[in-house]
């Protein structure tokens, strides 16, 4: 089939990866957001999906809004079959999604109606889910409701961050999609409607929540940090400026004495209070300064006794 590709950031690159691979699809062009200024030049830098894109010698649109004039315009006169969109970063209108004959089909990173929205993967992992997977769906006007084609799993491991975790995603749900658009063309399955029951959403993270409530019990604050590592980043306060702070060891119930955010440095590990038992903190990082472990932070920092994070 010829397709146009949406997608922006990393994640999506396997999957455009795989149909670019392809022998039964043909990538006529890829749809991605603007350059957007990055490092400490503030310089215009591709996305990820558009840089591959480049390396194939695929034409890439990057329109402000896709219900721009000129954008439609170009994407009609390309005819692709269908638009397989991974992480694209915007909204599509009615006039977009009218385009291909078989649709905008989207590989979501959970399980549908699980998690519909901007981040299923960080809410998975803070949740505590024990599974979760990918699915693939035709785009509608209501956020991530469209009907589904297929789905694959994937166990959520008891250390796994969100980044960890979406990068096993990445994989595994390039091939559903692969599969997905393969079978669209066979005419081999079908779009199934969502079941009414089980919505759940997973709205984008910001820093603001990615701040640590140590008066949670240990096992939340541990998925907590997994959740927002390594984007946006836990983090908390250390005498009065924010520090950064990587996933954390539980201690199997160790030093429920602690108050929440109380530090207590032993030889080879720095311990942390929460509502329950203490964890040991992994690397740190202060404003400033590069991450460096637990240990030698707190050694440069001479934590006093009955200090803490908040």
């Amino acid at each position: 089939m010829r397709l146009v590709f949406a997608g922006t950031p990393a994640p999506a690159v396997p999957s455009l990866h795989a149909l670019i691979d392809s022998p039964r699809h043909d990538v006529v062009a890829v749809v991605t957001r603007p350059d957007a200024p990055a490092g400490r030049g503030r310089r215009l830098v591709r996305s990820p999906v558009g840089q591959l894109a480049d390396e194939h010698g695929i034409e890439v649109l990057t329109p402000r809004r896709p219900g721009d004039e000129d954008f439609l315009a170009r994407l009609t006169e390309l005819a692709p079959d269908a638009c397989p969109v991974v992480a694209y970063g915007a909204l599509l209108p009615e006039s977009a999604l009218a385009v291909p004959a078989h649709g905008w089909i989207n590989l979501h990173f959970s399980l549908l109606p699980a998690w519909r929205g901007a981040a299923p993967v960080q809410a998975a992992v803070r949740a505590g889910d024990e599974i979760t997977g990918a699915t693939t769906f035709r785009i509608v006007r209501d956020l991530d409701a469209g009907p589904v084609f297929g789905t694959v799993t994937e166990p959520v491991k008891p250390t796994d961050t969100a980044g960890e975790l979406l990068d096993r995603l990445s994989l595994s749900g390039a091939a559903l999609l692969v599969s997905t658009l393969d079978g669209i063309e066979d005419g081999a399955v079908r779009a199934v409607p969502q079941p009414a029951d089980g919505v759940t959403y997973a709205p984008k993270v910001t820093v603001e929540d990615a701040r640590i409530t140590f008066g949670s019990p240990a096992a939340a604050v541990d998925r907590h940090v997994r959740s927002v590592t390594p984007e946006p980043g836990a983090w908390g306060q250390f005498r009065g400026q924010r520090i950064k702070l990587g996933p954390m060891m539980p201690t199997e119930g160790e030093y429920t004495d602690l108050e929440p955010g109380e530090l207590r440095v032993e030889r080879r590990r720095v311990l942390v209070g929460t509502a329950t038992s203490a964890l040991v903190l992994g690397e740190v990082q202060a404003q400033g300064k590069k991450r460096m472990s637990a240990t030698d932070w707190a050694r440069g920092s001479r934590i006093e006794q009955g200090e803490r994070l908040t």
